[in-house]
């Protein structure tokens, strides 16, 4: 299976700016990307902070820019978003019993379970009982034999970067007693939140995220304060095997020179060695 990892858009109504970025041209040229390269895929996934503002015309804005994705597409929501505004305007993306914006896909890697990690007012994540209870009954349900791949916004784990993992979250332990059970099944975990690309494992779980398609949060592992960047956006692609997780990040806006290694423009010491053996 093949399918392709989003997140953090941020975005503002139409014409508006943020961080000195209009976040709706990278996510436009990120679906022009994808449309052109990877309509072999079979699903895009967004893993929230899809506005930076919540407001409706930023979410009407979104919509906009994605509709010409030629692929199904999975929005999770993350802390800058308003879950109640993102219904109204995606009343198609499946929520749960309670409410909250998670729901279980079976795929032919195996099940994809998206998770709400929102926390109302706070910046930080959070995965209550409630929650927790539906993510434990669904995977009680699958068959045991089943593959497993976690999506969320929020990490729930420490990074080492103080500013990051003030905003991660406080409390896991609702998450952890539902995942236990299961560790022996899930393959990988998918994150957005940190805007930048960090990869290893958590319980024995290996995790991935990658910078958003706007603006990016520069590395600092001694600041008290998140300082942003504009490093260039990334996009996942990732590749499901039997027996393998491969997930490459690509700067699709990256304008350096692509060439040859061999043969190419940049090959003068190769070529002029060529040239005099034979």
């Amino acid at each position: 299976m093949k399918f392709i990892h989003l997140t953090d858009p941020h975005f503002a109504p139409p014409g508006k700016l943020l961080y000195g970025l209009n976040p709706r041209e990278g996510l436009d040229a990120a679906v022009a990307d994808i449309n052109a390269r990877h309509v072999d895929a079979d699903l895009v996934v967004v893993t929230g902070d899809l506005t930076h503002w919540g407001e409706p015309a930023a979410f009407d804005n979104l919509a906009d820019s994605l509709a010409p994705l030629q692929l199904p597409v999975q929005l999770l929501i993350g802390n800058h978003d308003h879950r109640e505004t993102f219904r109204a305007h995606f009343p198609s993306q499946p929520v749960d019993s309670n409410g909250f914006i998670q729901s279980a896909l079976e795929t032919p890697a195996g099940l994809f379970l998206f998770l709400d990690t929102v926390m109302a007012g706070s910046s930080a994540g959070e995965y209550c009982e409630k929650r927790a209870a539906w993510l434990a009954d669904t995977l009680a349900a699958a068959p045991k034999d089943r593959a497993v791949f976690l999506f969320m916004h929020h990490q729930p784990f420490l990074l080492g970067i103080p500013a990051a993992d003030r905003i991660g979250f406080p409390d896991p332990a609702a998450l952890r007693a539902a995942i236990t059970p299961h560790l022996g099944r899930i393959r990988h975990l998918f994150f957005g939140h940190i805007h930048r690309p960090v990869c290893g494992s958590w319980l024995g779980i290996p995790f991935s995220t990658l910078r958003g398609t706007s603006h990016q949060v520069w590395l600092d592992f001694e600041s008290e304060h998140l300082y942003g960047s504009h490093e260039p956006p990334a996009y996942g692609v990732v590749l499901v095997g039997d027996d393998s997780v491969v997930v490459h990040s690509h700067d699709f806006r990256d304008a350096g020179a692509k060439f040859r290694l061999h043969g190419g423009p940049y090959n003068d010491w190769c070529n002029r060695a060529r040239a005099k053996a034979g």
